[in-house]
C-alpha cells in the first residue's frame, strides 16, 4: 500500500512540475507550463505590471460612481427607490453570475484574450448607459459594464500567479491598491466631474467620463494575447464538482464571503447609521469615505505580509473589526477611529485574494477556485446587508443587526486562520486520490 501511494504521489509531483493541476487527466488537456519570470524582459515585466495597475483602477469604478449619483439617477430616469435598490445590487449578483463562467470561457478564448473582450464589454456600456432614458436600458448596460469588473475579479488572480508565480504578493498588491484607489476617486470624482458639464443632468457625464479609465486598460493587455495562442491550444480546467471536496477551497471561500459581507454592510449602511445617531449627513458621508480610503494602505500591506504571518495577521484585522463595531454601538460620537479601525480591518479583503494565488499550485487550479470562492462569496455577501436591513426594520433598534457584522467578523476571522494554513487545493484533492487508490 505504501509504495502505491508513493508512486501516485511521485506522480502528482511530476503533474505539478509540468504545470497540470494533480490528476489531469481527469481534468482535460495539459496546460503549458508557465512562462518562466526570468525569460522576461524587464521592459515586459513593466508593461505586465502597468496592465495590473490600469485594470485594478478600473475594478470598482462602474460601482462606486453610481452610488455617488444615484438620486440623479433616480430622478433622470423617473424611477423610484425600489429600482435604485436593484441598481445597487447588480455589482454582487453579476459578479457571481459572470464571474462563475469566466474560467470556461478563458479555457476557450485564453484568459488574456477574454479580459481584453470583457475590458471592451465594459467601456461600451460604462460610456452607452450614460445616454439611455429607459430603466430596463440603463440596468442592461449596467450589466455589461460590470461584465469587465466580473471577469477581472477572477482572472487577475490567476494572471498575477501566471506571469509573477515568485511575486505574487507584491503583484496582487499592485492590483488590489489600484482597485481602492479606483473605487474611492470614482466615489468622490463622480461629482465634480459631471458639474464641469453644461448639461442638465450632470450625473451622466460624471458616470460616464470613467469609461475612458478602462479603454486605456485595454491597451497593455494586447501585446499579451499572442501567450493566448499555446493557452486556448490545449486548457485544462478544474470543474467546480472537484473543488467541492477540498477543505481549503471552502476554507478560502467562506473567508471571502464573510469579509465581504462586513463590506457591502458597511457601504450600505453605515451612513445611515452614523446619521441615525446626531451626525450630519455631510460628516457621514465623509466618514464612510475615510473608511474607503484606508483599503488604499490596507491593499498595499496585506499582501505583501509573509505567507508565515498570514494567520497572526488575520487575528489583527479580525480585532479591528470588531473594536469598530463595538465603537460604533456605544460610543458613536467617536466615529472618525473607528471608520478608521474598520477601514484596517478591510484588509481581509486583499487578503483573501492573494490566498487564491497561493492555496493553489498551478494558474488552471488558481483560475478555478478564484471562480470558486468568488461566486459563492459574492452570493452570501449579497445577503449581509438585506438580512441586516431586515433586522432594523423588525426591531426598530441597531444592536440586532449589529448582530450580523459580529457572527461576520467572528466566521471571517476562523475561516481565514483555516484558509491561512500552508497547505494547497491540489493538495486536498492528491490525498483524497492517494486515499482512493488505496482503497481499491
Amino acid at each position: 500500500m505504501i509504495p502505491r501511494a508513493r508512486g501516485a504521489a511521485a506522480r502528482t509531483r511530476a503533474e505539478l512540475a509540468r504545470g497540470q493541476p494533480p490528476g489531469s487527466a481527469t481534468y482535460g488537456k495539459v496546460e503549458p507550463a508557465p512562462v518562466h519570470p526570468s525569460s522576461r524582459s524587464r521592459q515586459q515585466r513593466w508593461l505586465l505590471a502597468a496592465a495590473l495597475l490600469l485594470t485594478g483602477l478600473s475594478m470598482r469604478t462602474a460601482v462606486t460612481s453610481v452610488g455617488a449619483v444615484l438620486d440623479g439617477i433616480e430622478r433622470g430616469l423617473h424611477t423610484n427607490s425600489g429600482v435604485a435598490g436593484l441598481i445597487t445590487t447588480l455589482p454582487p449578483i453579476s459578479f457571481a453570475a459572470l464571474g462563475a463562467l469566466a474560467p470556461r470561457m478563458a479555457s476557450r478564448a485564453g484568459p488574456h484574450r477574454l479580459l481584453v473582450l470583457a475590458l471592451t464589454a465594459m467601456t461600451i456600456g460604462l460610456l452607452t448607459r450614460a445616454f439611455v432614458r429607459s430603466v430596463a436600458a440603463f440596468v442592461a448596460l449596467s450589466v455589461l459594464g460590470l461584465i469587465g469588473s466580473a471577469v477581472a475579479n477572477v482572472l487577475m488572480p490567476t494572471l498575477v500567479k501566471w506571469h509573477f508565480p515568485d511575486r505574487i504578493g507584491p503583484m496582487t498588491a499592485v492590483y488590489t491598491t489600484a482597485m481602492a484607489i479606483g473605487g474611492t476617486l470614482a466615489a468622490g470624482l463622480t461629482v465634480p466631474i459631471g458639474l464641469l458639464t453644461s448639461g442638465e443632468e450632470p450625473w451622466r457625464a460624471g458616470i460616464g467620463s470613467w469609461a475612458l479609465l478602462s479603454a486605456v486598460a485595454v491597451l497593455p493587455w494586447l501585446s499579451t494575447l499572442r501567450h493566448d495562442t499555446r493557452f486556448a491550444a490545449g486548457p485544462t480546467r478544474m470543474p467546480a464538482t472537484a473543488l467541492v471536496r477540498s477543505r481549503t477551497a471552502w476554507m478560502v471561500t467562506l473567508f471571502f464571503a464573510f469579509q465581504s459581507i462586513q463590506a457591502y454592510i458597511a457601504f450600505g449602511w453605515f451612513e445611515r447609521f452614523l446619521s441615525a445617531h446626531s451626525i450630519s449627513a455631510s460628516t457621514a458621508g465623509w466618514m464612510v469615505a475615510l473608511l474607503s480610503a484606508m483599503g488604499i494602505p490596507a491593499s498595499m500591506v496585506a499582501p505583501i505580509v509573509p505567507v508565515r504571518h498570514h494567520r497572526p495577521l488575520v487575528l489583527i484585522l479580525g480585532c479591528s473589526f470588531a473594536t469598530a463595531y463595538a465603537g460604533l454601538l456605544f460610543d458613536p460620537a467617536d466615529a472618525w477611529a473607528w471608520m478608521v479601525l474598520a477601514g484596517i480591518g478591510g484588509g481581509m479583503f486583499p487578503l483573501s485574494l492573494t490566498l487564491i494565488g497561493y492555496r493553489t499550485t498551478s494558474p488552471v487550479v488558481t483560475a478555478s477556485l478564484s471562480a470558486f470562492a468568488q461566486s459563492i462569496g459574492y452570493v452570501i455577501a449579497a445577503c449581509g446587508p438585506l438580512l441586516f436591513g431586515v433586522l432594523h426594520g423588525a426591531t426598530g433598534t441597531w444592536a440586532a443587526p449589529f448582530g450580523v457584522l459580529w457572527v461576520a467578523v467572528v466566521l471571517a476571522t476562523i475561516t481565514g486562520w483555516l484558509a491561512s494554513s500552508p497547505r494547497t487545493v491540489d493538495d486536498d484533492l492528491t490525498v483524497r486520490r492517494l486515499l482512493s487508490r488505496t482503497v481499491q
